[in-house]
Order: C-alpha cells, then structure tokens, then sequence
C-alpha cells in the first residue's frame, strides 16, 4: 500500500477522542449508574463522508466533515433484537438515531455512505474493530474464516460538488444520447423504500427483477431541465444500455462512504485478493468465542 493509500485510510475510527458530553440525554437511571458505579458514556469523533455538501443549510450537518455518536450500550443492543424493528426494517435508523448526539438529525435523511459510516463507528464502539467472516477463494474456492479490521477501511470522501449548494443534486452528460441527467445519491428513506416495495410484491407473488431500473428511477432527478416522475421513468426503462452503464458507473465511483473491502489471503491455497466484506448477522450481533 502506497503512502498515498495509506493516509486515505479512515483513522478516526482508530484514533478518536472518547470523552464524556454533558450533551448526551440524561436520565434518572443514568444518573444513577454514573453515581453509584462511576460509569460514564463515552464519546467518539466520526468522520461524515459527505462533508456535508449534500445537507441544506439549517441542517445539522450542513457543511460538517465529523459528527459525534456516544458509544454503544446494551440499550441499542435491545434495538437490534426488537421484533418489531427486524419487522419493519428499520432497526439500522433506530440504532443511529439513538447514538448520534444530535437528536435532531433523522437517520433516514442521511445518505447511504454516511449512515454506512456511522454504523461501522458504531460497530466498533460496542464489539470492537475486528469482524470474522468466511470467504470462498476465486482461486480454489475453499472458504475460508477471514478476520476484517473495520478501522482500517478506506474512506472515500465526496469529492464532486452540488449543481446547487446544500443539495443533493449532480450532473451528469450522457455520452451517447449527450443528455444531462441530474441525479442524487440514495439516502437510508430511498434504501428502506426499495425493500418495503420489493416486500410488498413478494406478498402478492410479484417477483421484480428490475434491480437496475429501480435504482436509477430513485437517483435520477431531471433529465434535460424534465422532472416529470412519469417521464423520467419511461426515458429510463428506454435509456441505452451504455449510456445506463456510464451513469451507474459514474455513481457508483462518486458516492461518498465506506470502501467496506479487505484484501485476504486464502487458508487453503495461499492465493491473495481484494474482497467486498460479507455483511451477516454477526455484524451487528457477534456471537461469542
């Protein structure tokens, strides 16, 4: 890894500053607790990969490049195992939203890489920085346990700049029908939706198999100055291929987040790749050795 490579690596989730915030909701047993057992919660420093140019101004996080989350307790733990969140799926929202300091930031706004940023910080808050995952070897394709340092993952900062400020709105020129297409990156409300959707036609029998379609109807904005939902789906579904392919791309490229992958070297054979990190229950909910 170059030196380039290596100072792109996400340090604040290794080196944050825990501290105790008078700005975290107190309450009667957590008064308690920290006067009978001197036990405060502490406080950690995460890096937002958005830098907050997509927030309007007002917001919260409008033009900040690090929020604050208190560390995770066995409250949050209760959210992860409610019923009724894993129902509803909603339970990643309702674990952010009780970490994060300020309360007045909704989870479900927040784009996708910055939730996934929280939700490592938070990870590592509660059960620590290494994460156990089996892999399938390219090679010889024996799995295989692999063990992911989650403080070490890149963080790919938001380098593109709004068409307006403070808003989630890009652009992008079509290389083959020379269109411009204004799009947004995905919060955790598009995210949500997509699965209600897709739970919903499950229920009734429809098995929908428009995963590419789908996920640029809620990221295109306006084609050519249109906003017209109705004709910015049929201009979609008719998009050509290669211009469909640049625009995914170039999305996908751009999006601010967590780079979740890990280069690991294979048990079995000793053959060395790069991996997209498996995100399974033990994630959130390890199991114990």
């Amino acid at each position: 890894m170059s030196t380039e490579e290596q100072a792109q690596r996400n340090q604040v989730f290794t080196a944050a500053q825990s501290s105790v915030d008078p700005r975290i909701p107190t309450s009667t047993a957590a008064d308690k607790v920290r006067a009978d057992f001197g036990l405060d919660i502490p406080v950690e420093v995460v890096p937002l990969p958005s830098g907050g140019k997509v927030y309007p101004v007002g917001h919260s996080f409008h033009a900040t490049t690090q929020v604050e989350i208190k560390s995770m307790t066995a409250r949050e733990e209760d959210i992860l195992t409610s019923r009724a969140l894993l129902k509803k799926g909603t339970v990643i929202s309702e674990l952010i939203k009780s970490c994060l300091i300020d309360k007045s930031v909704n989870p479900n706004d927040l784009l996708t890489g910055d939730r996934n940023a929280l939700m490592v910080a938070i990870r590592i808050t509660g059960y620590g920085q290494e994460y156990d995952a089996e892999i399938q070897c390219a090679e010889c394709e024996v799995k295989s346990a692999q063990q992911f340092n989650l403080a070490a993952l890149p963080i790919r900062s938001l380098e593109l700049e709004p068409s307006e400020q403070g808003m989630n709105s890009f652009e992008f020129l079509l290389p083959h029908c020379k269109k411009t297409v204004k799009f947004k990156f995905m919060s955790g409300r598009d995210e949500e939706e997509i699965v209600a959707t897709s739970e919903r036609q499950k229920k009734v029998g429809i098995q929908s198999d428009a995963a590419v379609t789908t996920g640029l109807l809620y990221s295109v904005i306006a084609i050519d100055g249109i906003t017209d939902r109705g004709k910015i789906s049929n201009f979609v579904k008719m998009m050509p291929a290669r211009d469909s392919l640049a625009l995914r791309n170039y999305i996908r490229d751009n999006e601010p987040g967590i780079i979740m992958k890990q280069e690991v070297i294979c048990d079995s054979c000793g053959h060395s790749e790069e991996v997209s990190m498996p995100i399974g229950t033990s994630f959130l909910w390890p199991q114990s050795k």
